[in-house]
Order: C-alpha cells, then sequence, then structure tokens
C-alpha cells in the first residue's frame, strides 16, 4: 500500500512541477509581448498569443502590427522552440496522473479483494468513527484478521496507508447485500456494528444476519431504548460508550491502581497481553483431564483465570485439579502467539494431557 501512496505522490509532485514551469513560461511569454508591444497590446491578448504559440494550435498572429516588429516574431519562435517543452511535460504528467491513478486504484481493489476472499473467520467492522477505529486498532493489535467497511473511501485509504498499514476493507453500503458479501460475510465469524445511528446499526443488523445465521453480531448502541431493537434485528450482544464510560469514571475514583494495571497492560505493544478464551471440543485429548495434568502451561505461556461451564456457570481462578470438561470455554490471560499456540495445539492434538496423567 505505501508503494503506491509514494508514486502518487511523486506524481502530485511532478504535475505541481509541471504546472508551475508552464505558468512561469507563459507570463514570461505575455510579458514578452507587452513589452515588445511598448504596451499598445492588452495584457490578456499578449497572454492568449503565448499560449496559442505554446500549443502551437497555428491561428495565426492575433497581435495586430507584429509584422512590424521582428523582433516579435523572434520571441515567437524562441516560445515554441524552448517553451512547448513545459507545455507537453504539464500534459504527459496529467495524463499520467489521470490514467496510472485510476490503473493503481484498480489494481489495489483487485489486490485487496483476492486477500479478503482468502480469509475465514474474520471479523468485520462496519464504521471507522470515534468507536469503530479502537475496535480495527485492538483487532490488528492482538493480531485478528478483520475487514472493514466504510463510506467513507478517503478514510479508509488514509487508515490503511498511514495508521494501520495493509488494513483490508471495502468501501460502500454495509446495509447492501453485495458490499457485506464483497466484505466475505459467509465466511465471517463475527460483525461489529459501531455506526453513530442506532437505526443504521439494526438495519446493518438486520442484513447481516439475513446473509449468516452463525454470525456472532456486536452492536454499538447511543440510546438505552436500542437494545431490544438491536437483539430483534439479530445482534447477539449490544455495547453503550456512554454506560462504560461511566463505569470507567467510577474506577478511576475508586480503583485507580487497578485501571492503571489493566492500561498499562493493554497499551503495552511488546507484549500485548489479553483476556481471551478457548473452547475445548468433545474430542480434545484434554477432555478428562486435571488442569495440571495438561501441557497447557508447558507448552505456552497461557495463564487460565477461569472457565466457563457448558451449564452457564463459571468457575473462577481454577485449581489445579479443576476437571477440563468437553464444551467448556477456558478464559485465560496470554499474547496473541501464545493464544494462536494453544488453540492450534488444541485443534492438532499437540497440546493434551502429560505422560504421567490418566483419566479420573
Amino acid at each position: 500500500m505505501q508503494v503506491g501512496a509514494d508514486s502518487r505522490r511523486e506524481l502530485i509532485r511532478q504535475l505541481a512541477l509541471g504546472a508551475l514551469s508552464l505558468t512561469i513560461v507563459a507570463v514570461v511569454g505575455a510579458s514578452g509581448y507587452h513589452v515588445l508591444g511598448h504596451g499598445s497590446w492588452s495584457y490578456a491578448d499578449c497572454l492568449y498569443m503565448t499560449i496559442i504559440t505554446l500549443s502551437t494550435v497555428g491561428y495565426g498572429e492575433v497581435l495586430p502590427g507584429m509584422d512590424h516588429l521582428p523582433g516579435a516574431r523572434v520571441w515567437t519562435i524562441l516560445l515554441i522552440v524552448l517553451g512547448s517543452g513545459s507545455l507537453l511535460f504539464f500534459i504527459s504528467t496529467l495524463t499520467a496522473f489521470i490514467v496510472e491513478g485510476d490503473i493503481q486504484g484498480v489494481l489495489r481493489r483487485r489486490r485487496m479483494q483476492k486477500q479478503i476472499d482468502q480469509l475465514k473467520d474474520h471479523i468485520i467492522v462496519v464504521g471507522v468513527g470515534a468507536t469503530g477505529i479502537h475496535v480495527v486498532g485492538e483487532l490488528h493489535m492482538t493480531q485478528v484478521p478483520f475487514v472493514v467497511i466504510d463510506m467513507d473511501g478517503e478514510r479508509l485509504r488514509a487508515i490503511s496507508e498511514d495508521e494501520l498499514p495493509g488494513m483490508l476493507f471495502v468501501h460502500g453500503d454495509a446495509t447492501a447485500d453485495q458490499v457485506l458479501q464483497q466484505a466475505g460475510i459467509a465466511r465471517a465469524k463475527g460483525l461489529a456494528a459501531t455506526l453513530p445511528e442506532d437505526k443504521d446499526n439494526v438495519f446493518v443488523s438486520i442484513t447481516a444476519r439475513a446473509l449468516n445465521g452463525n454470525l456472532r453480531i456486536v452492536a454499538k448502541m447511543t440510546e438505552d431504548n436500542a437494545e431490544t431493537k438491536l437483539k430483534r434485528a439479530g445482534a447477539n450482544s449490544t455495547v453503550s460508550p456512554s454506560q462504560i464510560g461511566g463505569m470507567r469514571i467510577v474506577s478511576e475514583l475508586v480503583r485507580p491502581s487497578v485501571v492503571q494495571f489493566l492500561d498499562t497492560m493493554l497499551r503495552d505493544r511488546a507484549q500485548a497481553l489479553r483476556v481471551e478464551e478457548v473452547s475445548i471440543p468433545e474430542k480434545s485429548s484434554l477432555v478428562g483431564a486435571r488442569l495440571r495434568d495438561t501441557t497447557i502451561r508447558n507448552q505456552t505461556k497461557v495463564l487460565v483465570l477461569a472457565a466457563h461451564l457448558p451449564d452457564g456457570t463459571y468457575t473462577y481462578n481454577p485449581g489445579p485439579d479443576f476437571l477440563i470438561e468437553p464444551g467448556m470455554t477456558l478464559v485465560v490471560l496470554c499474547q496473541a502467539e501464545d493464544l494462536r499456540k494453544l488453540r492450534d495445539g488444541i485443534e492438532q492434538g499437540t497440546i493434551g494431557r502429560v505422560s504421567s496423567s490418566i483419566r479420573p
């Protein structure tokens, strides 16, 4: 992406240089005619004569009395020989800017669409406004694949080139089936609707749910009464930035050290520790093992904080004798790389019991 941006900036620089050189030649040429005519020709006529001379359109001499001023024709010859190059450079640069810019844009969109078509189990983020930009930033930090949809093409390109290089995006209206399909909604595992208006997030939820019945949809809401509408529209969960902001203010007042700890953990780009979840499939080799008898801690730096049981209850801070059951979800503290190792290890069977472990 950055290469294309650099190329476009170079074209703009050359275009500006060409326009400046052409302007200088036109001003100098018109001034020369004006001086040679001792003021008898208006500056507008002199400029017109300069332009048709540089463009070699062949209209003939439009300044009366030029045939009586040999110096004027010599000046015309000099303009044709020396000044035409400036016009040619400007026109060729302008053409390259238009043609190459369009071609680059088409090729860039095709390359990006191919990358999107290869994604699976990714997240679609609708809107990169005040809330959405933080969503994509967190997804980028934790190495979760995602695609952004927004109506503001310039903002999408700016973020992709400057803030989050290589960010995949689709420019369009997320309430349109085609746009969501371009973002790979059939293969996505989640969608974040972060548009400013509740009604827009309702429409996005309805459309997304119709295209993917298994999609997990989390929608932003600004009004408290929008929660019911969003969930009826297909959203699995809603988030109120105002409510979260209020809770944050209270936390800053009564437990500032905890808030500082969490903020430091979230902002540490060197480690990028996050609280994540890992599902235990029914056929996993971990099923029936006690936590101390697994290779989770030996093969990764994952710390198990809690377990979400199939009946909906939680076991917090499970001890070494905690029994792993099929269908439960482990809530863990880890880095993105260790999370990937754990999930891959569970899926491939490389993370299981230690050799001394036996089923109870």
